[in-house]
């Protein structure tokens, strides 16, 4: 079983720096058919096959030996609550969640799709935020609405209602990923696929 592993990681890896089974080949010194028959899962790579792969994969052996994609709910969980930063500041709603899936997302199962949900969500979010923001503060500035209680009470019911529908689809959805459920995280515009 860990030589599939071992397979599926080389595989992956070599994917995601963009090489061909040529190239990594190439670029490794081993010939294609090893490459081939390294990513088949027909011979598990050894020694100095491994540090050739691993310099070529620029990752180191151990990387591709112990590497395996776990679940782990409880991590997920986390960095879906981990959008909460926007409670401190709209921006911390992006960047904490964003840092967590950068960390697991080649570890962990389901972390690169939730990522990209939250990412979608909370920069959408952030706009719709911003743009709400901008438009109220032009609206006092331009004469359009005047400084009294009621139209500053106003201004504020918006971003407010924002924060609390940001805040209610994170803790439905962290509940909906401890309860194993699918998660939704709508609007979002789809900037990460």
């Amino acid at each position: 079983m860990k030589d599939q592993k071992i397979s599926k990681r080389v595989k992956e890896l070599r994917k995601q720096n963009g090489l061909t089974q040529e190239l990594l080949a190439e670029n490794s010194g081993l010939s294609l058919r090893t490459i081939q028959r390294v990513e088949n899962n027909e011979t598990v790579p050894r020694g100095d096959s491994l540090k050739r792969l691993a310099r070529a994969l620029e990752t180191t052996p151990d990387e591709i030996i112990d590497w395996q994609v776990t679940e782990d709910k409880g991590y997920l969980t986390l960095m879906c609550l981990s959008a909460m930063g926007f409670l401190f500041f709209p921006i911390l709603g992006v960047i904490i969640p964003l840092i967590f899936w950068i960390l697991k997302k080649d570890k962990l199962k389901k972390v690169n799709e939730l990522g990209k949900s939250i990412m979608n969500f909370e920069i959408t979010w952030c706009i719709i935020f911003f743009s709400c923001f901008i438009l109220m503060f032009f609206g006092f500035f331009s004469g359009l609405t005047t400084l009294s209680p009621g139209s500053i009470l106003l201004f504020y019911i918006p971003l407010i209602i924002l924060y609390f529908y940001n805040f209610a689809v994170i803790l439905i959805n962290s509940i909906r990923i401890y309860k194993e459920q699918k998660s939704r995280f709508v609007p979002a515009f789809r900037i990460f696929k």
